[in-house]
């Protein structure tokens, strides 16, 4: 049994925190150690006590003075547009029909398929990364490569190939019926194979005709245990089309109400432009609205209100996302910075606490994963970031002055993006620069 020992200061969240001086709501050790086996944390907390419980074989890696955070989640992105991310000048249908549409028929080669897989999990861990929920293409063979990658590097993701019968061109469409039986042979071959997860993917209401949408309710049904993930008011355009689609429905969030996809492992991208009456039946189900800011902005697509939903009566359970690649930026720091600005334009304040809780433990529950990732608490799965607030002379130059861990961590939201992540740990496994390697 091979054991490792990491040094360095530990953070890791145990709830949300409510202020900067909400002590109760972290655990932070200045001189912490994590204790590694078989993938798994075994003992957390100061090293002085840690490293008692080390064998004289354990493998010792001292990262002070960085801190040693919970691998970062992603809950949203498309793995298909790593080749038109920064692609100008459309708003969101515009966006699927000159960019995604035409890039997603290139999936159909599986070889092609492959090489992207690996090249995007090639980023995310270079951005500290180690989880996330994905959108593959309509093609089995995109599903299948992304898992095989992910497999292969003992990550714990969560994807599915998307369902879409219409709306869309000839090369990126399914049928109801191959979209439920591409999804339930993945489903058999892909879910719960070592870390890997599937979720039901219809990709949003216009490309799913009344039928596929039937389909993706009995999918749901014979897989409870399952994630579905798709997209919700994003953009006025796309809710007034959708409501064409289905003159029947309430609103936008009806259709889904009305295809039994609202629930507690259900992720919707997006969400901004919510009713009253959608986001109680968000919140009543335990339904998740996926806050993306980069992409929001880049699109033009308007300002998710994160402190209003979280703070409304009934309030709505929050993740967050990059959005790749209508989402400009590969890293959950980037994605914070953005989110910071999207929340201040709308009169409140996320302070950096909140951030890290949210990219961390927050995104964890949001999915439902919390026993397994997100903290650094023994027994979960050692995916693990080490972070350097000096990374770049910019930092080192503010570091002069931050004097608190509450200043260092708002630095490394603003600042810092990949160079500030030393090393990533996936399942115990230096990832970072093994890649490199």
């Amino acid at each position: 049994m091979t054991s490792t020992l990491l040094r360095g200061r530990t953070l890791s969240f145990v709830r949300w925190p409510q202020t900067m001086d909400d002590h109760s709501a972290w655990r932070y050790e200045e001189d912490g150690g994590l204790l590694i086996r078989d993938g798994r944390i075994v003992a957390t907390g100061a090293y002085a006590d840690v490293e008692k419980q080390a064998d004289d074989g354990t493998r010792k890696i001292d990262h002070r003075p960085h801190l040693l955070l919970p691998g970062f989640i992603d809950t949203h992105v498309h793995v298909p547009q790593m080749q038109i991310i920064a692609s100008y000048g459309a708003e969101l249908l515009d966006w699927l029909n000159t960019y995604t549409f035409p890039e997603e028929t290139k999936f159909a080669n599986a070889q092609h398929g492959r090489r992207i897989a690996r090249l995007f999990l090639d980023e995310m861990v270079r951005h500290g990364t180690t989880t996330v929920v994905a959108y593959c293409s309509v093609h089995k063979a995109s599903a299948e490569a992304f898992f095989a990658e992910s497999h292969a590097r003992d990550m714990l993701n969560i994807a599915g190939k998307v369902m879409m019968d219409r709306n869309a061109p000839e090369g990126v469409l399914d049928t109801p019926q191959s979209g439920y039986d591409d999804t339930k042979a993945l489903i058999a071959e892909w879910h719960g194979k070592g870390r890997q997860l599937y979720a039901i993917t219809p990709r949003f209401a216009i490309t799913s005709s009344p039928e596929q949408m039937e389909m993706a309710r009995a999918l749901r049904r014979e897989h409870p245990d399952l994630h579905m993930q798709t997209h919700l008011s994003e953009n006025h355009a796309e809710i007034v089309f959708t409501q064409q689609l289905y003159p029947w429905s309430r609103d936008y969030t009806d259709v889904y109400e009305h295809y039994g996809l609202l629930g507690k492992k259900s992720l919707f991208g997006h969400c901004i432009h919510l009713s009253e009456r959608e986001a109680d039946a968000l919140s009543g189900s335990g339904s998740v609205a996926v806050f993306c800011p980069t992409s929001n902005l880049f699109l033009g697509s308007g300002l998710f209100d994160y402190q209003r939903f979280r703070q409304r009566d009934k309030p709505l359970r929050i993740a967050t996302a990059t959005d790749v690649g209508g989402g400009t930026n590969y890293s959950m720091l980037r994605t914070m910075d953005e989110g910071y600005k999207v929340i201040a334009l709308n009169g409140e304040k996320l302070n950096p606490f909140q951030s890290f809780w949210q990219i961390t433990r927050g995104n964890a529950e949001a999915l439902s994963v919390a026993d397994k990732i997100g903290t650094l608490e023994e027994g979960t799965d050692a995916d693990i970031v080490v972070l350097d607030a000096s990374a770049t002379p910019a930092m080192r130059l503010r570091m002069e002055t931050a004097q608190t861990l509450a200043q260092e961590l708002f630095l490394l939201q603003t600042l810092g993006d990949d160079r500030a992540v030393r090393e990533v740990y996936v399942a115990g496994r230096a990832a970072k620069s093994d890649m490199a390697n």
